[in-house]
């Protein structure tokens, strides 16, 4: 279950991220302050703001080039979502609506809704996956 969330928290960030750097990001906004204020109305308005500030930092990436800021934006927020998943398994159903909702009309054909990657290592392998960008440095 944990690679689950961990995979959906980042299809979702990535939407969101992408989301923030439109004309209907404030949608994109409401919508994560909403599934946040459903389990921890505290910090609704606080997710809110930071997604304010994350907004501002997706238009500089964009109009910078700076793949590695837009990037890490997305890790961020999906170590939040799946921080808030993880603590919330009941909002994955909620989360997955909001995701159909901020994803541009024909994305869903383009990408795939699940993903499912198994890898067995022995002796002396070393195995790397990832669902997007990865570098490696042999150090």
């Amino acid at each position: 279950m944990e690679i689950e969330l961990a995979a959906l928290a980042g299809q979702a960030a990535s939407t969101l991220v992408d989301g923030l750097a439109t004309a209907g990001w404030e949608r994109a906004r409401q919508a994560l302050a909403d599934l946040w204020s459903r389990v921890q109305p505290d910090r609704a308005d606080r997710v809110a703001a930071d997604l304010t500030d994350a907004r501002a930092a997706a238009l500089t990436a964009r109009r910078a080039g700076n793949e590695a800021l837009e990037q890490g934006l997305v890790t961020e927020w999906a170590a939040r979502l799946q921080q808030l998943l993880a603590a919330h398994p009941e909002l994955v159903p909620e989360l997955r609506r909001v995701l159909d909702d901020l994803r541009p009309a024909g994305a869903e054909d383009a990408a795939p809704r699940t993903v499912t990657m198994k890898v067995q290592a022995s002796d002396r392998s070393r195995v790397t996956m990832a669902g997007r960008d990865v570098n490696i440095t042999k150090g």
